[in-house]
């Protein structure tokens, strides 16, 4: 496989590590069809990020993040980017010009974000400065930014003053970033104070879409948001496990797949 594109072969490095703990530039380069030149520059860039650390000969990853810590955005996006990419595509179905939408903040929400060309007239809520960054490019779009105190990890805003000017808002549809659900325990969280941020979209929301890749099924975090049956809507790659989309029906959840 001749992998390239830069940002699938770093992905792809990346969800090789995931398997593996371990990899050898050789291998890389054989897997990739890249010059092992190439894939050392790769490594370096990667190991800058904090993705991986570098050793003699490849590179192995980093100490696993733990469920209930939060994964920093820049790792975020380097796994499945494009089945995020197809999911923030089929969610623009779900939108009309006039709408009132709420993006919440994200890799997959912001894949949202990057395809809104063919809308005019959109009112945007967000409370994640890069997507509100984004959105700034239309130039066509009225946007409102959540402010708040700013999680790095994140590039979000949370607490108190985001929740008071939540609080003004109802009546729109909400694309709400997943880090873990389950039928079980439903959506959650590392983070308490983006817990309480996404309960209160949830309240004030006409139509909750949650956007997420199957990784996240069948997981759990430190902190609840909410319980299944308050989602309308998820839209999700076709690795979802067996049998999870009959059940997510069962109880009257609509199920996109791409």
């Amino acid at each position: 496989m001749n992998t390239s594109s830069a940002k699938e072969r770093r992905a792809l490095i990346m969800r090789l590590l995931e398997q593996k703990q371990e990899v050898q530039v050789s291998d890389l380069s054989r897997e990739t069809g890249i010059s092992e030149v190439t894939i050392r520059k790769d490594l370096t860039l990667l190991q800058s990020r904090n993705l991986l650390i570098r050793t003699r000969g490849g590179a192995m990853r980093c100490p696993v993040d733990n469920q209930n810590e939060d994964t920093p955005i820049a790792r975020k996006r380097m796994f499945n980017f494009k089945e995020k990419e197809r999911i923030g595509i089929e969610a623009t179905k779900l939108i009309k010009d006039g709408d009132h939408i709420f993006l919440d903040s994200g890799t997959t929400t912001m894949e949202i974000a990057k395809h809104l060309n063919k809308f005019h007239d959109l009112h945007i809520l967000t409370n994640a400065m890069n997507i509100a960054t984004e959105l700034m490019s239309y130039k066509r779009f009225e946007v409102v930014l959540l402010g708040g105190h700013v999680r790095v990890s994140s590039h979000s805003t949370v607490g108190s003053i985001a929740i008071s000017v939540l609080r003004n808002f109802r009546q729109y549809k909400l694309f709400l970033g997943v880090d873990s659900f389950s039928l079980d325990n439903g959506i959650s969280t590392p983070s308490m104070e983006e817990a309480l941020l996404n309960q209160v979209m949830i309240q004030q929301a006409e139509q909750v879409i949650a956007v997420f890749d199957s990784s996240k099924f069948n997981k759990r975090s430190f902190v609840h948001i909410a319980d299944a049956e308050e989602i309308d809507c998820i839209i999700t790659d076709n690795a979802i496990p067996t049998g999870m989309i009959s059940k997510l029906k069962e109880i009257g959840i609509e199920v996109r797949v791409v």
